[in-house]
């Protein structure tokens, strides 16, 4: 290990930390808005409160090999808990802050967790309401003492408090920290990410220093990511693709992270940062497109020409402008200056992404015409292609290359394949190195040569690109023998602005039905704006109007299914509007948003038989569940419509 340690002294994070503390000490390396105003730490102090907080939990018996569960919103002070855990030897397992107790109970437990550090009241409560089910469950690190002054069980520590043991520890013992750090290598478990559970159980899934190191530099390379970039961190830390950007790109590349005062002010502290380097899943984008959208239905008649005249040549001619590509007319480059000075610019600037030179996104497909709108408007966005298992780092899209309908070529270190029953086999460095206590579950992730099975179907195109086309376990077969994608389907639902989620039935069927979520906020201020009074979503999703408004964009997704004949037996047929929100709470969707299709077909298996009976509505009682844990119960007469179908139009997809 030592030998290890001298030969690469940047091969664990804990050393990444030290390098920049010595070689750029004074460079911001976080920033936190508190109470409105922006607070910095730079390298060096980044470094001294690591160092504290790691003395401090070695004082409280936090020792080499033990896992450390961190929970809370984007702050700095659990990213220090992080590396503090590594510095130690430990391994952090962040957890979703918006879990609520039985959820993290389960993770707590199957992670073996004696320490936590969390951020404020309402995690500490979460985790004393779970506690005697929880008996290794020794420590409890908060950061946010607010609210906290009538606590007084023993094993509550302020982390300001264990930071000051820390540094009594540090005086006493000088060489501790250091000592502790020089054991580690890069072989050891750097983090452990619970993967969301889609199909059952979630799994901690292990990464050690040098994978996810690995993983950092190829994508830091890749897009020459340094000092000079800032990030803003607001997306979970339980998260793979956080841990890859926020944390493991930070260290490798040395630029900024930059923690939001909390989810509500995101957007306002995104324009005052202006990050360089962004992601975000396809929803945020999404919703940043559908409050554009209202914001413009609500505009003036000349801004709203301006708007609607200039996107038009921004859709004719902004992504190959963006590209840099030869053969764009000189007329349609001044009108996209023009453009660009009156619109775009302005747009860019209100949506905090003027100063963005890479933005990604990743976590589900995103639709061809929300990508295209944002590359048109500008704004350099890129899709990648990763999973929790491959620290989220498998397809990356090179500048200049890119397609609207695939996830980029292997990134840098990254073999992949197709298998012969289609599906994405992968080969890298950055490659979990199993699930904790799970070796069977590991096992059967790769196959007799070594290669990793994602899950996923796809293929590559002429050009190399990889093309993802479902979940291999949702590719199905409708009755008649034709491919049925329910996911693929899902997403060009989803690009709608009034369609929040969508899921999709055909699976042995002679026919594809679908559920709909609309979005409670672009289908109200469309409602609103017809003096269309209603008393909730419930009673919103079931108005006539609205299931009008819905059926046209159901129509034009099965108008775009019958151009591809891979995909025209799978157009949706019948719908109906749900009564109610998917929601995590009710175990409808995982944690990171993606739908549990088998359990939603399951708990609303009355509606699903209703849509293929050919009936025209359906009355159902759904029981949810509030962020209180209190229990309610919605009842509806849900309504089911029939959609127009189209011929298929092989001339067309040739």
């Amino acid at each position: 290990m030592h030998a290890d340690a001298a030969t690469d002294p940047a091969d664990t994070f804990p050393r990444l930390l030290l390098q920049h503390a010595s070689s750029r000490g004074d460079g911001i390396a976080m920033r936190e808005k508190d109470l409105g105003i922006w607070q910095s730490w730079t390298w060096r102090a980044v470094a001294d409160e690591v160092r504290d907080l790691a003395c401090g939990l070695s004082a409280l018996g936090f020792r080499r090999g033990q896992n450390l569960a961190i929970i809370g919103d984007n702050r700095p002070q659990l990213y220090w808990a992080m590396a503090a855990a590594q510095s130690l030897g430990g391994v952090p397992v962040p957890l979703y802050q918006d879990a609520v107790a039985d959820e993290m109970a389960y993770i707590l437990d199957d992670a073996d967790v004696r320490f936590a550090v969390v951020e404020d009241q309402e995690q500490v409560d979460k985790l004393l309401e779970i506690k005697d089910r929880l008996p290794g469950l020794e420590v409890i690190v908060y950061d946010d003492p607010r609210g906290m002054r009538s606590y007084g069980q023993g094993f509550l520590h302020e982390l300001a408090r264990v930071q000051d043991l820390g540094r009594e520890l540090h005086g006493d013992h000088p060489g501790l920290f250091q000592r502790e750090i020089d054991q580690g290598a890069a072989g050891d478990v750097a983090i452990m990410l619970y993967t969301s559970g889609t199909t059952g159980k979630p799994k901690g899934v292990c990464h050690t220093h040098g994978a996810m190191i690995a993983a950092a530099r190829g994508g830091c390379t890749f897009d020459r990511l340094g000092p000079g970039d800032e990030i803003l961190s607001y997306l979970p830390m339980a998260w793979v693709g956080d841990n890859l950007f926020s944390y493991a790109q930070a260290l490798v590349g040395g630029f900024t992270i930059n923690c939001p005062e909390s989810g509500d002010t995101v957007m306002t502290d995104m324009r005052e940062i202006g990050p360089t380097y962004y992601f975000a899943p396809p929803r945020v984008f999404e919703n940043l497109l559908t409050q554009v959208m209202i914001r413009m239905e609500d505009a003036g008649r000349i801004k709203r020409w301006l708007f609607h005249r200039f996107l038009g040549v921004a859709r004719r001619c902004g992504a190959d402008i963006l590209d840099r590509k030869p053969g764009v007319p000189a007329a349609d480059r001044l009108l996209y200056a023009i453009g660009d000075l009156l619109v775009f610019g302005p747009l860019r600037n209100v949506l905090g992404m003027s100063r963005i030179r890479v933005a990604y996104t990743a976590g589900a497909a995103i639709g061809p015409d929300l990508f295209r709108f944002y590359r048109s408007i500008g704004l350099n966005l890129k899709q990648f292609y990763g999973s929790t298992e491959t620290c989220a780092y498998v397809c990356l899209q090179p500048d200049g290359e890119i397609k609207y309908d695939t996830v980029g070529l292997p990134a840098p270190g990254v073999e992949v394949r197709i298998g012969e029953n289609g599906e994405v086999l992968v080969k890298s460095a950055a490659m979990l190195a199993g699930y904790y206590k799970r070796p069977d579950a590991t096992a059967e992730l790769f196959d007799a040569a070594g290669w990793f099975r994602t899950g996923d179907a796809g293929f590559f195109d002429q050009d190399g690109h990889l093309k993802i086309i479902d979940r291999a376990k949702d590719l199905g077969r409708l009755a008649n023998g034709a491919v049925f994608a329910p996911n693929y389907i899902e997403n060009k639902l989803k690009f709608f602005q009034h369609v929040k989620e969508a899921v999709a039935f055909g699976h042995d069927r002679a026919q594809v039905c679908a559920f709909i979520n609309i979005d409670l906020g672009a289908v109200g201020n469309w409602a609103e704006r017809r003096g269309l009074a209603y008393a909730g979503y419930t009673d919103l999703a079931g108005k006539d109007e609205v299931y009008a408004l819905i059926q046209e964009c159901v129509e034009q997704v099965n108008a775009q299914l019958a151009a591809d004949p891979m995909v025209a037996d799978s157009q949706i047929h019948r719908f109906l509007v749900l009564h109610k929100e998917l929601d995590p709470d009710d175990d409808e969707l995982t944690r990171t948003r993606k739908v549990r299709r088998g359990f939603i077909a399951d708990k609303y298996a009355l509606l699903v038989d209703a849509l293929y009976a050919g009936r025209s509505s359906c009355h159902i009682e759904t029981e949810v569940k509030f962020e209180d844990g209190r229990r309610g119960r919605i009842a509806a007469d849900v309504k089911i419509r029939d959609a127009r179908v189209f011929p298929i139009r092989h001339e067309q997809a040739a």
